[in-house]
């Protein structure tokens, strides 16, 4: 049975449609041959449908260290879930305001990003095999990175470049937030000062920021779209 997570009226008959030939997925796999690719949920806005399959949830836990695979965990499952129901609403946005797709070179630049997460490329490949890719240089996962750097580059553009850090701010940061967690981490050792560390602390509250304004985002967004999981994970 369909569980509506966030509900705004769309479509109906499309939507009952959808749920019901989308719960299933003809792919073709590596050898060529047919198989069923699970839909677990969809995300609306009304004109355009976003599917997150169950061959999406295996291929985010993937790319996470020590992240158990055959089988996967339940929780892990509808941790990745989560993230990518966020990532759907990012790409519906994202579609409304057309940019340049990414380059090889950011492309190449985030794989390397992800690698250096693991203790060894081929234990990240062999993570990649177990999931249906060849190779950190399979055409599909490429793609996917792809569509990863599309939305990292839509939130820079959307939040990251409007911020400013004023020097009040950063002397805010400084003492409420740097100063204790310096002395809880590294208790004995000479508090650094703030000038010392202005770079760093102004790149902190950038992020610090950054997820606060994604996360009222998400919030308001999620009130406007359908979110409706399929199948339970």
């Amino acid at each position: 049975m369909s569980r509506v997570l966030k509900f705004q009226p769309v479509h109906p008959a499309a939507l009952s449609l959808l749920a019901v030939a989308a719960l299933f997925l003809l792919v073709q796999d590596l050898s060529g041959q047919t198989v069923v690719d699970k839909t677990v949920a969809t995300v609306s806005d009304g004109i355009r449908t976003e599917l997150i399959t169950y061959s999406d949830l295996k291929w985010q836990l993937a790319m996470q260290p020590g992240i158990p695979l055959n089988p996967p965990r339940s929780e892990d499952l509808n941790i990745a879930l989560n993230l990518l129901i966020n990532q759907r609403i990012f790409a519906l946005e994202a579609e409304r305001i057309p940019r340049d797709p990414p380059g090889e070179k950011e492309v190449a630049d985030e794989i390397s990003r992800i690698l250096a997460q693991f203790p060894s490329a081929a234990e990240f490949e062999r993570r990649l095999r177990a999931v249906g890719f060849e190779s950190v240089r399979d055409d599909n996962f490429e793609r996917l990175i792809a569509k990863r750097v599309a939305i990292e580059k839509y939130l820079d553009f959307r939040f990251r470049s409007f911020i400013v850090n004023t020097p009040e701010e950063v002397v805010r940061y400084y003492n409420n937030v740097f100063v204790p967690d310096f002395r809880r981490r590294f208790p004995g050792l000479l508090m650094p000062t703030l000038n010392e560390r202005r770079d760093e602390i102004g790149r902190q509250l950038t992020e610090a920021k950054l997820l606060e304004n994604i996360e009222a985002y998400l919030d308001d967004t999620k009130r406007r779209v359908e979110i409706v999981v399929l199948k339970p994970v």
